[in-house]
């Protein structure tokens, strides 16, 4: 036995290059926060015992939410490098005294169970060891011009990964006599050892365990994922609600002024009701009136968020993703087009996708029947679900 084994997941970095609106270890990633993916390795192995976050101090609402249900230590604040970071992971674990530390880096959310059985196996035997791959490119390294100084042997060279592994007590002390020595320039904690005199060997890592850094990175593992879910279901799905008094309407979860309301059980949100329809649909899993029926008092002025959040997560439970929502709005007014990026938005946030997977679309009917004639409001909705 190892025994007790503690994992540090650093996401302390802001992730720049990844672009988006959030820190990349927090964008989600086949319906899932990177981060959550990277921690579940983790808390999820049998022979993991303590999984200790390292995060930046201005995302810890964004850590909660992205690991909520999970069986984590107190995240901890990193600092201003990796290095500084790891070390406050190692010494937020130092009073619980693992045998074994794995460091990991929260944008590597495909290494695999078996690699981490690999890096617990290899510490345990050699005390400093590190996933690794052959390199099949030719390495050269160049001087100042630009010119070639050396062609590398690549026989020798290994692309390292993570998660790297070495005995705890070994690794804190390496830590912390860097920290003493005033070096704080290492780029992973292997090149700390090695500079600390600790022998590091080198273990099988996984052409699967990439690093998120780039957007094309994303794009890439999102591609990945899709082309792991063959099965391409699409539903249908419509609603109507006639006109009533209010002074507003509440349309893709967005309130829109307006001199009536919508009439209706809920909030009588017409487009996300005939959105909830549609993604029940392309589960064969009946309809929204089965799952929140309107005799139900419970229900009785609810926000349709609800509902939605509810259909997603019955994606989600099948092992599904949502490929792309589209709605359309039939009315003569209010008008849709000052709202319809809002509602995107709105949509793909309850849905866990990128409002690019949201399609908003609104019309008339030339002042034909009942919406014709101002009486109410009518949504059609399709949703395209991908299934293992």
């Amino acid at each position: 036995m190892a025994g007790v084994v503690a994992a540090v997941v650093v996401a302390a970095g802001r992730g720049v290059r990844a672009g988006g609106e959030l820190p990349k270890q927090y964008r989600v990633l086949g319906g899932v926060p990177v981060i959550r993916q990277s921690l579940a390795m983790f808390v999820d192995h049998a022979d993991v015992d303590l999984v200790q976050p390292v995060i930046h101090r201005d995302d810890a609402k964004l850590c909660a939410t992205a690991a909520v249900g999970m069986q984590l230590l107190a995240p901890v604040h990193g600092g201003a490098t990796r290095q500084e970071s790891v070390r406050a992971g190692l010494e937020a674990l130092a009073p619980r005294n693992p045998a074994i530390v794995l460091v990991h880096d929260a944008a590597r959310p495909f290494a695999s169970a078996q690699l981490v059985s690999r890096a617990i196996a290899a510490a345990a035997r050699d005390g400093a060891a590190i996933p690794g791959l052959p390199v099949t490119d030719t390495v050269k390294t160049i001087n100042a011009d630009g010119r070639v100084a050396e062609t590398l042997e690549r026989a020798r060279l290994r692309a390292i990964q993570t998660p790297q592994a070495f005995a705890f007590a070994a690794l804190l002390e390496a830590h912390r006599k860097a920290d003493a020595a005033g070096r704080n320039d290492f780029t992973d904690d292997a090149a700390l050892a090695e500079w600390a005199g600790m022998p590091v060997s080198v273990f099988e890592g996984e052409a699967g365990n990439i690093k998120l850094t780039t957007a094309e990175d994303f794009t890439r593992a999102e591609a990945k994922n899709f082309a792991a879910l063959p099965d391409v279901r699409t539903g249908s799905g419509y609603d109507v609600h006639a006109f009533g008094e209010g002074d507003h309407v509440t349309l893709g979860g967005v309130r829109i002024p307006f001199e009536r309301g919508l009439s209706g059980h809920s909030d009588a949100d017409v487009a996300l009701h005939a959105l909830v329809d549609a993604i029940l649909g392309a589960l064969a899993d009946g309809d929204i009136g089965a799952h929140f029926p309107p005799s139900d008092p419970q229900w009785r002025g609810a926000s349709s968020d609800l509902f939605l959040a509810f259909a997603v997560e019955r994606v989600r439970a099948r092992g599904g993703r949502i490929a792309h929502l589209d709605i359309t709005i039939v009315c003569e007014a209010p008008r849709i087009g000052p709202y319809r990026d809002a509602m995107r938005a709105r949509i793909a946030e309850i849905a866990n996708v990128t409002p690019e997977r949201v399609a908003v679309k609104a019309t008339t009917s030339e002042r034909l029947g009942f919406t014709g004639r101002g009486e109410g409001m009518v949504a059609f909705a399709t949703a395209t679900v991908r299934l293992p």
